[in-house]
């Protein structure tokens, strides 16, 4: 018997600082920092959600899965070179945006010269004017749903 008694006084430390740890770790501390991002930064925190007509349609930051054929899609599935490791970023190389455009025109009846200005006016670059070019897709598309309201009824 005093085997396990020795036994629960040599790992009753152990176990409880394990259950403090993980109370404190795992549940105080994020509901703390969850508590002050949403008083400090509530647009960030809430993952900079952008909406459209009074409804939420996207993150400036997260892929934000357009898949009609009238929209530009976030990742080209087809290549991939261009896949990020997590395949959610929302922003998407200058070619795979302009290679989306026949199909957009197509599908959409806006002309190709048109659609290609649109692109290369919302082109990006990684370091100011160095790196790789790279379009926001929400950006993108939220622009082109202004510039084309009429071929975009009730996204408008």
């Amino acid at each position: 018997m005093s085997s396990k008694v020795s036994k629960w006084k040599t790992y009753r430390p152990v176990i409880a600082l394990s259950i403090l740890s993980m109370l404190v770790c795992g549940l105080a501390y994020p509901l703390l920092i969850t508590g002050v991002s949403q008083a400090a930064f509530p647009y960030q925190a809430n993952g900079s959600q952008v909406q459209l007509g009074g409804r939420v349609v996207g993150s400036y930051y997260i892929d934000n899965g357009f898949t009609l054929p009238i929209f530009f899609h976030g990742r080209n599935e087809t290549n991939p070179l261009t896949a990020s490791a997590s395949g959610v970023d929302p922003d998407i190389t200058l070619s795979d945006a302009l290679s989306q455009v026949p199909r957009i025109s197509n599908a959409t009846g806006i002309p190709a010269s048109s659609l290609d200005a649109l692109v290369k006016a919302h082109e990006r670059w990684t370091l100011w004017v160095t790196g790789d070019p790279y379009v926001n897709v929400l950006e993108l598309n939220l622009a082109l749903i202004a510039a084309y309201p009429s071929s975009y009824p009730g996204y408008a």
